[in-house]
């Protein structure tokens, strides 16, 4: 008797080992580990139980099947990201091959707000929050700095005793 014989299914029966060029369905979750958009399946399934991902404009559950041709969407703070599934797969595949994995079709304004969000940096800080950069530091220490006044020599133009 083989140990393949019996309930157990092979994911040759399945149809969902996402290598093969036949498969035409995957589970979410590992669809976006797969594709690279999530660094491991449980951020990936995180992100789905948050209502980060969605589909169709719905947030959508880890285990939901994915289909060729449907458009995922993820949202990494502060932009959203919109694929076009091309390949269903479940099973990692290098950084080379993403282009037939799936379609980038993400808004350019989205990067437009990602640029934003990378130039303002700290400027946007509220005040009090965190510790001051070297940058910071140096701006208010050349502020309070009294040369910068002009009032270096103050003591010498006075007599506090007359």
């Amino acid at each position: 008797m083989s140990k393949d014989s019996g309930n157990r299914q092979t994911n040759a029966g399945k149809g969902g080992n996402g290598t093969k060029s036949g498969v035409d369905t995957a589970r979410l979750d590992k669809w976006l580990w797969a594709a690279r958009i999530f660094k491991t399946r449980s951020v990936a399934a995180d992100a789905c139980k948050n209502g980060r991902v969605m589909m169709g404009g719905t947030t959508v559950k880890p285990s939901r099947m994915i289909k060729t041709g449907e458009t995922v969407s993820v949202r990494k703070s502060p932009v959203t990201y919109s694929f076009k599934v091309l390949k269903c797969i479940e099973q990692r595949v290098g950084a080379k091959l993403l282009p037939e994995i799936y379609e980038n079709v993400t808004d350019p304004k989205q990067y437009e707000i990602l640029e934003m969000s990378r130039i303002s940096g700290f400027v946007d800080r509220a005040r009090g929050t965190g510790r001051p950069t070297k940058k910071d530091r140096r701006a208010m220490d050349a502020f309070v700095e009294p040369a910068m006044f002009g009032f270096e020599d103050i003591d010498d133009e006075f007599d506090f005793d007359d």
